[in-house]
């Protein structure tokens, strides 16, 4: 039966000192480019169908290092929003708003280009990635629908196919160059496997590690 298969890029300068990356197009380190490069072979074992990826770079360059040549770019895909916030840490946000939480605050607009963005809209934003692609995985070819994305659109984009809130995503913790699987069980969407890295993607079990916060 097909999955929906949620890829996060591989590491960039901003990721490894976890600052807050949307709209800054970063490219991956040589570290995210190996990350990248070692999902190639576990996701070749799948049997992928639509692939659909964010418009930045950070994104597009670690799909086509996995082999993931293929795809059509969603601009829905892209990261949160982060206003002012980006390229800040959260503990440098704390430092003037020391109550601020992402998923439930969002991020207020901070001037031209910087419009921010809150859990309601970023949620509209992957409720709709995720009414293009139920046709592909309720389709009887069981191919997988791949996304390859940003750490905090896939935690919404999670919450909401698991039928939670965007606010959920803070229980997903995630981290850069991993692969997670969302499938079914008794014909409702379930957890398989979350946050594995590259020996584990093709397996059965379910592993969880640590994540790094944003972009």
């Amino acid at each position: 039966m097909a999955e929906l298969l949620l890829v996060r890029h591989g590491e960039t300068e901003w990721s490894r000192s976890h600052r807050h990356t949307s709209r800054t197009d970063l490219p991956l380190t040589p570290r995210g480019e190996e990350q990248a490069r070692a999902l190639r072979r576990p996701l070749a074992a799948r049997k992928i169908g639509l692939i659909l990826v964010s418009p930045m770079d950070r994104a597009l360059r670690t799909a086509r290092l996995a082999g993931l040549e293929d795809l059509t770019v969603e601009p829905d895909l892209r990261e949160w929003d982060y206003g002012g916030y980006e390229g800040i840490t959260t503990d440098e946000i704390h430092r003037t708003r020391p109550d601020w939480n992402l998923w439930t605050d969002g991020v207020p607009p901070a001037g031209p280009g910087q419009p921010g963005e809150s859990p309601e809209r970023i949620g509209a934003r992957v409720d709709r990635v995720l009414a293009r692609i139920a046709p592909e995985l309720e389709s009887a070819d069981g191919a997988d629908v791949v996304l390859v994305a940003h750490g905090h659109v896939l935690r919404v984009l999670t919450a909401r196919r698991l039928g939670l809130p965007p606010s959920a995503g803070a229980l997903f913790r995630l981290d850069t160059a991993t692969v997670s699987r969302l499938g079914s069980e008794h014909g409702r969407p379930a957890m398989v496997a979350w946050n594995v890295g590259s020996e584990s993607i093709s397996g059965q079990g379910a592993t969880a590690s640590g994540g790094t916060p944003a972009g």
